[in-house]
């Protein structure tokens, strides 16, 4: 179990951008962004990896952290995630390393099949193949991450009395979470190598009835191979848009959800939207509880329901960054977040609600004690002022 009051918050970053505007400045506000998310006391963000279609646009997930990690103070950064079939396992690990020092021990490892079956295609990789290639990649990474000589050869890699040259940052062991969307593989990888749980697309219906017995999965696997599944390093990923009223963050929602929609109509292999709602496309993603589009009451709604779901709670919720609104209504409702949603969970205001109660209760008497102190001070100066004159 896990306490509500210990759950953080952070972003999950793909990126999406449309077709039709400047990548470079693009990636700028994304780096603003992330500086903002520092300065408002976001625990995490996650930058992820894709090589076509023109809309996700890190292909280096390591080189945005890079740059976010001189940028900001506190935030810690992962790769959200790296395509392990993608990559040599000692470069990666290698380059992982380099990174993890180069950030003081702030960045995170994400590993992941590949998202895109485009990537896959342009590599020659067969996508029934991704998910194992991924945890092969992975169960050699994790042992060069712990400092062992490797020798390891398989169809698609090979190494040879393999081994890195550094150590993890002031010994601080690299933090790494292996992605998963509806079914167990994602669990069972996790249990079987002894990393977190980051579940994608947490708030759609399939992830949200299949959560808690996920879990159980993951926990079972861990158990046969000698592991232990900490729920403070399962990650959930969900979509947010708040603003001050239910009625503004629709109206702010309407300068990119089309946009999005059509991406994943066009690209992407799980349509977000029906054929039959996408003359509404938030009406839908609202009642499906899929997204949380309007005021902080609400983004509060859809964590506690995932919180259920989870049978037990979770470590970190994060939030899609989907550019659905335009960028300071984007920047706002990550505010309304950090002021409102997180103080609910963390219990942040519960002294300060104690204090106020307190004062409040026994208002009559400081109000009594006040008067009395004040009369006090009058008939002192009315002495003092008296004995003078005589």
């Amino acid at each position: 179990m896990v306490e509500k009051e210990q759950l953080r918050f952070g972003t999950f970053m793909p990126p999406i951008h449309p077709v039709g505007e400047n990548p470079t400045l693009c990636l700028e506000r994304d780096l603003q962004l992330i500086e903002h998310l520092d300065r408002l006391g976001f625990h995490e963000a996650w930058l992820g990896e894709h090589h076509s279609a023109g809309t996700e646009l890190y292909s280096t997930p390591e080189l945005m952290i890079l740059a976010a990690h001189y940028r900001t103070r506190h935030i810690r950064l992962g790769t959200g995630v790296n395509s392990l079939p993608y990559h040599h396992p000692l470069i990666l690990a290698d380059r992982t390393m380099q990174l993890h020092h180069m950030t003081r021990g702030r960045s995170m490892f994400g590993a992941g099949p590949g998202a895109l079956v485009s990537d896959a295609k342009m590599l020659g990789i067969e996508t029934t193949r991704q998910r194992d290639m991924m945890e092969e990649a992975l169960e050699i990474m994790l042992r060069l991450f712990r400092g062992e000589t490797v020798t390891y050869a398989c169809d698609w890699f090979q190494i040879k009395d393999a081994r890195l040259q550094l150590r993890p940052y002031d010994n601080i062991p690299i933090e790494v979470v292996t992605a998963s969307m509806f079914s167990p593989s994602g669990p069972r990888a996790a249990g079987r190598l002894g990393t977190g749980l980051m579940s994608m697309s947490a708030t759609a219906a399939p992830a949200l009835a299949a959560a808690g017995t996920n879990w159980d999965i993951a926990c079972d696997i861990a158990k046969q191979h000698g592991n232990t599944m900490d729920r403070r390093d399962w990650r959930m990923i969900g979509l947010v848009h708040c603003a001050e009223s239910r009625s503004q963050a629709l109206e702010d929602v309407q300068f990119g959800l089309e946009q999005w929609v059509q991406y994943f109509e066009d690209v992407a292999v799980i349509p977000m939207v029906p054929p039959d709602r996408r003359g509404d496309p938030a009406a839908h993603l609202i009642e499906s509880g899929m997204a949380a589009i309007g005021t902080p009451d609400d983004v509060i709604a859809q964590i506690e329901g995932l919180w259920e779901s989870s049978q037990g709670g979770f470590g970190c919720y994060l939030i899609t960054d989907h550019n659905w609104a335009r960028f300071q209504a984007k920047l706002n409702s990550f505010d309304m977040v950090a002021r409102y949603v997180i103080p609910h969970f963390q219990r942040q205001d519960l002294q300060r609600q104690a204090s106020y109660d307190w004062v409040r209760a026994h208002q009559k008497d400081f109000k009594a004690s006040h008067e009395k102190a004040s009369n006090e001070q009058v008939e002192r100066h009315a002495r003092e002022l008296k004995a003078r004159e005589a």
